[in-house]
């Protein structure tokens, strides 16, 4: 299928604008945070003497030392547990089609539905009776779960369009179910698993609500909780707070810059195949 001179230039305008809007506050972001501490600064405008140290003082004012390592501890508490259960269950709903495999896609698929505001003062009042409220498993715990419905939906998207003819052959050589799944099948898969480990990472990384709602100790919460400790005197600060949510940003543009590639090639494997 040919694609016409006016179809081109109208998806390179739509991808420009995307670029602009993207784009034109993160730079509105970091310009503010270069102005004086305490200052108001009007719209895209570049300070006089760019005051570097406010991103010190926001980095020493959130504590965000320990608020890194309480968010490695949740994304290595979350992500390895999230991809084990998502590869398996899609693996068994997609490809080896159990048993009301539809009717289980269908749940996953309604789960998606949920909002998520909805359900959060239930979760509250569980931890609540756990006893795990407060404790970084508040946060981690809520989040696999949450994390499950759209990661079983990734997976099963890439099982689905897996070969019989791969399974078969592998049955005949002897292979056991679990053989099939992880010496055969897990390799085949590793772009979409590497390319869901990634966002959930991003996602997992960047939670503010249920780290604001579910935790109150802001040392057990993750990066982007850090924002709370703007609370207070440093509220109206806006260059220190813009200079903090430029460090909260920096590593997932970090992680999306090193692995953009594996994500596409999971995001256009899909688009092909499904």
């Amino acid at each position: 299928m040919r694609i016409s001179q006016g179809e081109l230039w109208a998806g390179r305008v739509l991808l420009v604008t995307l670029i602009i809007i993207t784009v034109l506050p993160l730079i509105s972001i970091f310009m503010t945070a270069l102005h004086p501490s305490g200052s108001v600064p009007n719209g895209f405008e570049w300070p006089e003497v760019p005051q570097w140290s406010n991103f010190v003082e926001a980095f020493n004012v959130a504590n965000m030392t320990t608020l890194m390592q309480s968010s490695l501890f949740i994304v290595l508490a979350v992500v390895p547990v999230s991809l084990i259960i998502s590869t398996m269950a899609g693996f068994a709903i997609g490809h080896l089609r159990i048993p009301g495999s539809r009717y289980l896609l269908f749940l996953f698929v309604f789960g998606l539905t949920l909002p998520f505001t909805g359900i959060i003062v239930p979760i509250y009042q569980l931890e609540r009776d756990l006893g795990i409220y407060n404790t970084r498993f508040a946060i981690a715990l809520p989040l696999i779960g949450l994390y499950m419905p759209f990661a079983v939906y990734w997976m099963r998207a890439h099982f689905v369009n897996m070969p019989d003819d791969i399974s078969e052959a592998a049955r005949v050589d002897g292979a056991t179910l679990w053989d099939l799944f992880w010496r055969i099948h897990i390799p085949i898969a590793r772009a979409p698993i590497t390319s869901l480990g990634i966002l959930m990472s991003v996602w997992t990384w960047n939670q503010f609500l249920i780290a604001l709602v579910l935790v109150e100790d802001p040392s057990q919460r993750t990066m982007a909780g850090a924002l709370g400790a703007f609370q207070g005197q440093y509220a109206t600060n806006v260059p220190l707070l813009c200079a903090g949510t430029i460090i909260i940003l920096l590593p997932t543009l970090i992680v999306f810059v090193i692995f953009q590639r594996q994500i596409i090639t999971a995001l256009l494997q899909g688009s092909v195949k499904g």
